[in-house]
């Protein structure tokens, strides 16, 4: 029989795929997970009609009895890759979205077991690995189709190429303006290999993050649950913080916060904080890069510092900022961040491909590689470090993203559809940084082109991995870019970085000149 899916088909097999990992993930928790499962599967049935048999049979109870949750998870998976390879058919954006909701589905499982059992563990793997696979085609089939929906781009193709040889591995590009969308890359997914990176790839969005953090807050401001002129004390007493710090001062960089990362003063002294990849310290980040840190432990670090300025007297660009709003946003919603930031924002907008991984090491496919290079005993080596444990940049540079999730993000929020028109404003009012034709909003940049106009943006750097993030002010012309490398302590890639970001913006915004390299993170 041919199904032929409307919009309504499509939406009832989300929710459909939804319920039957929330099922399976129940039945993992449970004493009777047979049971559970069978009466699920009925039920899930009957809800959606034709639709939901696209997904599931009805089994009976007595095929189940005695199976284990992975082993009736197996039951799921044929059917989840039949509705993946029928949406891709028809309509591959929407085999994105159904790939993207039934991830959270697991996240969300998992979440809320606390620390998930060792079968629903193995659900989860057998999941994500099944839409993996059947995910990879359509991110690679949705090439033909954006690229063919825009004009032929001859200048974006030969910059991202350049880029390419001035030292990076590949690059992502997407562009969204009054010429239509383009998307394409260039370069290698993998040292040695020959296939150019996804264009809709997963990639480590870095301070990117940042943006997604600073409006989540903003929207519980609107929602008024906090004041942005609040001492952050008041909600976070157990740290002892200077009462003068404000919730506008974390999202502005002005609370003079040593940042947990490291610090680099004027006269060049520098102050190490945890681990990272860059300085002397490089070697001791490999050797530790699955090691997970905890919010309260980071920002107990940077409090043990000295600051580096009284709150609201200077700018300095802190991570510790982005922990403690993150901090926040979860004390007075009750709520982990990821999944008010599900709420507000990923489901809303649709965001599929876009992950708050918390400590988690692993990267959905598809994706490019990073690497690493660093000197062991005299010899240079070089890692794959696309798994790594995210929590060492917890909240100010952790999430997963898409290009396409990342133009879909920032032209909503410069669109006004994800914050009060007076909040939004707040959010773009620039504050000096000291940086040339760069000032720092609430989780933005606000940049200022050569031709007097000004892009807002906020660019992110991960080890081996750079994203890029622009938009004009009514959000109506964007560019989003996913930039990999092989890294190293010396960062030897910072040359070539800002070079990629002016060239890049300035094919994009036709002369506006591109930000200055940010700091790490």
């Amino acid at each position: 029989m041919t199904i032929t899916l409307s919009d309504q088909d499509k939406s009832t097999l989300r929710i459909a795929a939804y319920g039957a990992v929330a099922l399976m993930a129940a039945a993992g928790a449970a004493g009777e997970p047979y049971k559970i499962a069978a009466n699920g599967g009925i039920a899930l049935g009957s809800a959606t009609g034709l639709i939901g048999h696209v997904l599931a049979d009805h089994p009976e109870g007595t095929d189940l009895a005695g199976r284990s949750v992975a082993e009736i998870a197996d039951r799921v998976l044929p059917a989840l890759t039949a509705a993946m390879n029928l949406l891709r058919q028809q309509d591959p954006a929407e085999a994105g979205n159904f790939r993207g909701t039934v991830l959270i589905a697991v996240e969300t499982a998992q979440m809320h077991q606390g620390r998930p059992s060792p079968a629903t563990a193995e659900m989860a793997r057998k999941i994500t690995e099944a839409l993996d696979i059947a995910g990879a085609a359509v991110a690679d089939s949705e090439a033909v189709p954006e690229t063919a929906a825009g004009q032929d781009r001859p200048e974006l193709r030969k910059a991202i190429e350049e880029i390419v040889d001035s030292g990076f591995l590949g690059v992502s590009l997407r562009v969204h303006d009054e010429r239509g969308k383009w998307t394409g890359s260039a370069g290698a997914a993998e040292l040695g290999g020959t296939a150019k990176p996804p264009v809709n790839g997963h990639a480590r969005i870095g301070s990117n993050t940042k943006t997604f953090t600073a409006t989540l807050m903003l929207q519980l401001v609107a929602e008024g649950r906090i004041e942005l002129d609040t001492p952050a004390a008041d909600h976070l007493p157990e740290f002892g913080l200077d009462r003068r710090i404000t919730v506008r001062m974390l999202l502005q960089h002005t609370s003079g916060l040593f940042n947990f990362t490291g610090e680099v003063y004027d006269d060049g002294t520098i102050v190490h904080g945890i681990p990272i990849p860059y300085g002397t310290t490089g070697k001791e980040w490999v050797d530790g890069r699955f090691h997970t840190y905890r919010p309260e432990e980071l920002v107990r670090l940077a409090l043990s510092k000295p600051a580096r300025f009284e709150p609201g007297t200077g700018w300095s660009y802190s991570n510790t900022n982005y922990v403690l709003a993150r901090l926040l946003i979860e004390k007075v919603t009750g709520r982990p961040l990821a999944e008010e930031m599900r709420r507000l924002i990923l489901a809303p907008l649709g965001l599929s491909g876009t992950v708050v991984p918390d400590a988690s090491p692993e990267i959905p496919a598809p994706h490019a590689h990073a690497y690493y290079r660093y000197e062991e005993d005299g010899e240079l080596k070089t890692i794959d470090v696309t798994r790594h444990n995210p929590s060492w940049v917890s909240t100010g540079g952790d999430m997963i993203s898409t290009t396409r999730d990342l133009h879909t993000f920032i032209s909503a929020l410069l669109g006004g559809r994800l914050l009060p028109a007076p909040l939004l404003a707040e959010m773009c009012i620039p504050h000096a940084t000291g940086i040339p034709n760069m000032d720092y909003g609430l989780g933005v940049f606000i940049q200022k082109t050569d031709c007097g106009g000004t892009v807002i943006t906020h660019n992110g750097g991960t080890v081996g991995s750079m994203t890029l993030m622009y938009g004009t002010p009514d959000g109506g012309k964007t560019l989003t870019a996913v930039l990999t490398c092989v890294d190293d302590a010396d960062l030897s890639i910072t040359t070539a970085f800002p070079n990629a970001q002016k060239r890049l913006v300035n094919e994009v915004f036709r002369g506006e000149q591109a930000d200055p390299a940010q700091p790490t993170g």
